[in-house]
């Protein structure tokens, strides 16, 4: 049975930037969760971002009986194609201090060369692993700067330098079929964006999967079973506790 991480922003991203990460880490624990991922994006001010409130907090998950992901909003390549080797030494350091078990980046403007070297020499002896996952954008969201990333590593023999966040109600932003990406992509994924997706165009939102969805199930059926699965959708604002631990359970057996 994979493991079932609660995305911070499941409890709302207003309550987040309000009351902190902290605030919901024992409710995910309590829903039944393994992990807890934390949005850098949500962090209401940049002392939020200092190495001891990093660590504090990743004590606090720690505590829980919860591992611990790191997403950052920063892509690993500029729009030119270029490693953004500032965003990558930094978001390391904060993931490190966090005790994070991944790392998770947009993809951003691969265009061909993965700079796998320089990535696998700033990651050296850091615990996190480092995810690129499929955002909402043309660029960093196409299956096929994906299937060309890892195709790339492999012809150049640095298959393992990167893994995947296979987010799945993302490939619908840029007009991808989500379950051809599954099928084209799962060796690479280490980690699942479950959510479902409501809206034509750019006015889409991430909405609660149904009991038999129709988007998600196929997808996870052939993704890697053993992967951990994230719930990126909000949860029911009139009862959390409830809706969380009710999700947690589907999501364990979808």
């Amino acid at each position: 049975m994979a493991d079932i991480v609660i995305v911070a922003s499941a409890y709302g991203t207003e309550a987040i930037r309000r009351d902190g990460h902290r605030a919901y880490v024992a409710q995910a624990a309590e829903a039944g969760a393994a992990g807890f991922e934390v949005r850098r994006e949500l962090f209401a001010a940049d002392e939020d971002c200092t190495p001891a409130a990093l660590a504090a907090l990743g004590m606090a998950i720690a505590a829980a009986g919860l591992w611990a992901v790191y997403s950052t909003p920063a892509t690993l390549y500029r729009e030119d194609g270029a490693l953004d080797r500032e965003a990558l030494a930094q978001s390391l350091h904060e993931a490190e201090a966090l005790g994070a078990h991944f790392l998770k980046f947009q993809l951003g403007g691969f265009a061909g060369t993965t700079h796998a070297a320089e990535i696998a020499a700033a990651a050296q002896g850091s615990r996190a692993r480092i995810l690129v996952e499929n955002g909402q954008l043309a660029m960093g969201g196409t299956l096929a700067q994906f299937t060309a990333l890892f195709a790339a590593l492999v012809e150049e023999g640095a298959a393992g330098t990167l893994g995947m966040t296979f987010d799945i109600g993302n490939w619908l932003w840029p007009g991808e079929l989500p379950l051809a990406a599954a099928r084209a992509l799962a060796p690479h994924v280490e980690y699942i964006h479950c959510k479902a997706v409501t809206g034509e165009g750019a006015r889409r939102f991430a909405v609660a999967p149904q009991a038999a969805d129709p988007l998600c199930l196929p997808v996870l059926a052939t993704l890697p079973r053993e992967v951990p699965r994230g719930i990126e959708f909000p949860f029911d604002p009139a009862d959390l506790a409830a809706d969380a631990r009710r999700r947690v359970a589907w999501l364990e057996t979808a």
